[in-house]
């Protein structure tokens, strides 16, 4: 774990990884070098960019997978005279449409992210209005609050339920 720490905060410090920006086209940057960048620098095009080209992936990602799930479906639909083997099938359909469930959701924070940077908004803390933070929208693309306005979130959540 030290390893990880001292190399994470040894790159900003790197010259090379600080000003690959210039030079690379953003789909083709690194998460070190997105994270190198100068803080006068945040959510620039080239940021904006580079975060745009990480959601469409991811978009396209989940836009197969839920395509793969309606195939695995249509194909384990044939009678099965076994009931043991019935309900395994019915059991395995029930989790992985859970599954899907969970990516549609995700895709729905997707396509809203995509259209916050469309927007000039993304990147920023909807409640607060600060920045975010690179290594949180690394972590986390669809990220609209601060780690802090989070876990005031989540705090406040725990304390009063939903």
């Amino acid at each position: 774990m030290s390893t990880v720490a001292s190399s994470t905060a040894a790159s900003p410090a790197d010259p090379k990884l600080a000003q690959a920006w210039k030079s690379k086209p953003p789909q083709e940057l690194t998460d070190a070098e997105v994270l190198a960048m100068p803080e006068d620098q945040y959510m620039n095009a080239a940021q904006l960019e580079f975060f745009r080209h990480r959601l469409s992936s991811l978009r396209g990602e989940l836009l197969r997978s839920a395509g793969e799930t309606t195939e695995h479906l249509r194909e384990d639909t044939l009678l099965v005279p076994d009931p043991a083997d019935r309900a395994t099938i019915e059991e395995e359909h029930a989790l992985e449409l859970r599954a899907r469930d969970r990516e549609r959701k995700l895709l729905k924070k997707v396509e809203q992210a995509l259209a916050r940077i469309d927007s000039g908004d993304y990147g920023w803390c909807e409640e607060t209005g600060e920045p975010i933070g690179i290594g949180r929208l690394l972590a986390r693309p669809t990220a609209t609050l601060s780690l802090e306005a989070q876990q005031r979130r989540e705090m406040k959540q725990k304390m009063f339920g939903d």
